[in-house]
């Protein structure tokens, strides 16, 4: 679970009654994109010939571009959640980390459960490092475009307890 059941104005967009622009939509797909790509090695060492979650992450950038229509984007997304089900640990985290980026566009929230299930990938890959988790989560932030910094970091905090707490230390 990765979405909250009351959402915060300034990730909803404007056109639906929320503050969030579509220039930081956009960069919220980005990042959300950058996080799953960090990770994704972990999916494509264990099934190197499926790309759906390779294509999820070109379908978050596709769309953050205006290269591809958010249903589209949002329904590559459901597949690469799709190519996760099967698998375990590392793998399956880092599919459903890109699967979360391409639904970006659908519903901004999704950005965290890019960058969560990301950080789970690499705690899944690294059991014995207590640090691995800390570390991806600090790449992650220093990824962030500036516009975009305090809110991402804000939310993280405000929705770390229903993201597994990956964003605390």
């Amino acid at each position: 679970m990765i979405l909250p059941s009351v959402r915060d104005p300034r990730t909803v967009t404007i056109r639906r009654g929320g503050t969030l622009t579509d220039e930081h939509h956009q960069l919220l797909a980005l990042w959300a994109a950058q996080c799953a790509e960090h990770v994704l090695g972990h999916f494509e060492r264990e099934q190197p010939d499926d790309p759906r979650p390779r294509d999820a992450i070109a379908a978050a950038r596709a769309w953050a571009q205006g290269d591809m229509p958010m249903m589209q984007a949002r329904a590559v997304g459901g597949h690469a959640m799709g190519a996760a089900r099967q698998l375990t640990g590392a793998a399956r985290f880092a599919a459903y980390s890109a699967g979360q980026a391409a639904c970006v566009g659908h519903v901004a929230d999704h950005d965290l459960g890019a960058a969560a299930y990301a950080i789970k990938a690499i705690r899944s890959a690294h059991p014995r490092d207590p640090g691995a988790g800390r570390a991806e989560r600090d790449w992650q932030h220093a990824q962030l475009a500036e516009p975009i910094r305090q809110l991402v970091l804000e939310d993280q905090a405000r929705r770390d307890a229903i993201c597994w707490s990956v964003f605390s230390d």
